[in-house]
């Protein structure tokens, strides 16, 4: 068992340094691909139903676990092959460094005072209707979107490789992005969807807890406070409508004094949030705080998955 594990964990730590220098590769990304052929799939299994969008999701996540599975079984005995292997996989499903990316183009855009641009950045974090937010709001909508995909971006993932391996993390992103796709509310996946959607609430449970914990022991790299923080997540994190997000938001709503929440507009859905946090309202320098924070939280993620991997080849 030793000889599987520790490929793995020297796999996970390579593909965590890849994405921290690299990035997501910038074509031909293989998550795009698997989202196009979930999307041709679903023409064909749609039905206003939560039987049909479970297996939907149970076909489609199952496949990616099988193609993990059976990688892992192909390399198996052969420990540098195994290493790489692991190491593209984890690449191919990390998205903290195109995650700071996003909203640092957003602080820039902020920044020149450009809100069209600013605006227009915006559907690269997160899901709202840009076009009538101002520079708080655009703000402070970046600084929840860093904070809640920390951890479905890049602890989840290097959680379930330290757990499964390959499998793991594969099947992670999966479930991660058919959430994504179909997971939300709306007349179409209110049926379908559920699936998705609950399977993601469940494979993100611990890992979300897990950013939160990290948020607050690593507040200070992005001059925070670990006091702040553990306060607003333990007191406000179960206010949010989410099970998770609300963990990693209020933790750093905490970490960095600022007050997150409010109302947020989807198309035609308009949702009012509970506050997190009793700070100030966040401004657009607080964009590059909250991505240092998040920078440091993963990395943070990075090493304990490789260790924990690695104490387990021990305890064999």
């Amino acid at each position: 068992m030793a000889r599987v594990t520790v490929p793995t964990a020297v796999g996970l730590a390579l593909g965590a340094a890849a994405d921290l220098l690299l990035a997501d590769p910038r074509r031909h990304h293989p998550v795009a691909g698997f989202g196009t052929v979930a999307l041709a799939m679903e023409r064909r299994t749609w039905r206003d139903s939560r039987a049909a969008g479970a297996g939907h999701v149970l076909v489609l996540a199952g496949a990616a676990a099988a193609l993990g599975t059976t990688a892992d079984r192909l390399v198996r005995g052969r420990p540098v092959t195994a290493t790489l292997l692991t190491a593209a996989a984890t690449w191919t499903v990390l998205g903290g460094t195109s995650l700071g990316r996003a909203a640092t183009a957003m602080h820039s855009a902020l920044a020149a005072g450009d809100l069209p641009a600013a605006r227009a950045a915006l559907p690269a974090l997160a899901g709202r209707d840009p076009s009538g937010l101002g520079e708080a709001e655009l703000a402070r909508a970046t600084v929840e979107s860093v904070a809640e995909n920390t951890s479905d971006a890049a602890v989840a993932p290097l959680f379930w490789g330290a757990v499964a391996g390959a499998p793991g993390l594969l099947a992670y992103r999966a479930v991660n992005t058919l959430d994504a796709m179909i997971g939300h509310r709306s007349p179409r996946y209110e049926r379908f969807g559920w699936a998705a959607a609950r399977l993601d609430d469940v494979a993100n449970w611990l890992p979300a807890r897990i950013t939160a914990a990290l948020t607050v022991a690593c507040a200070p790299v992005a001059g925070g406070s670990a006091r702040g923080g553990l306060r607003v997540w333990l007191r406000d994190g179960a206010a949010h409508p989410s099970p998770n997000s609300g963990r990693c938001e209020a933790a750093t709503a905490g970490a960095l004094g600022l007050r997150l929440g409010g109302r947020n507009v989807y198309g035609s859905r308009v949702e009012v949030r509970p506050p997190l946090g009793d700070g100030r309202i966040p401004a657009a320098d607080d964009i590059r705080r909250a991505v240092r924070l998040s920078r440091a939280v993963w990395t943070a993620a990075a090493i304990l998955a490789s260790a924990g991997r690695l104490a387990r080849a021990r305890r064999r």
